[in-house]
C-alpha cells in the first residue's frame, strides 16, 4: 500500500472524489470512523481552496509508516495558482478572502497532526498534512 493516489482537482466533482479516496484509504488502514471523517473534511477543504483560488491542482494521498508502530495518511494538496499573499494571516482563525464560512487553513491545521504550508506569489501553494492513527 506504498503507492500514492493522485486526484486531479478542477471541479466540485473532483473535490468529492478526493474526499472519497481519503476516506477509503483511512478505512483500508483501519482508522476510526471519526478520524476518517476528519481526514475527508481536511481534504475537502484543501481541494475547495484549489478550485476557488487556483482553478486546478492535485491532491496526493499515501499511507505512511505501514508495517511500523505508527501508521498514518499523508496528504499533499498542490496548485500552481496565485499563491497566498500572507501565509501567517491565512492561518489565523476567522480570516477569509472569499467571505466563506469554511474551516479554512486554520481549521485544517486543527484537524490533523502534522501540517506544513509553502506558498510563493505567482508560483502556487503546497499544503502537506499527516494524520496519525490513534
Amino acid at each position: 500500500m506504498e503507492e500514492e493516489i493522485q486526484v486531479p482537482i478542477r471541479s466540485d466533482q473532483d473535490i468529492v472524489t478526493a474526499r472519497q479516496k481519503g476516506r477509503g484509504l483511512a478505512a483500508a488502514l483501519n482508522f476510526s470512523s471519526g478520524d476518517a471523517t476528519l481526514i475527508a473534511l481536511a481534504i475537502s477543504e484543501l481541494a475547495r481552496n484549489i478550485v476557488t483560488y487556483a482553478k486546478r491542482g492535485e491532491i496526493r494521498l499515501k499511507a505512511v509508516g505501514v508495517g511500523s508502530a505508527r501508521q498514518g495518511i499523508q496528504v499533499v494538496a498542490h496548485d500552481d495558482g496565485p499563491g497566498i499573499d500572507d501565509v501567517d494571516q491565512a492561518l489565523r482563525d476567522g480570516f477569509s478572502t472569499s467571505g466563506g464560512l469554511g474551516l479554512g487553513l486554520p481549521g485544517v491545521r486543527r484537524l490533523v497532526d502534522d501540517f506544513q504550508i509553502q506558498s510563493k506569489q505567482n508560483e502556487g501553494t503546497t499544503v502537506t498534512f499527516t494524520k496519525w492513527k490513534a
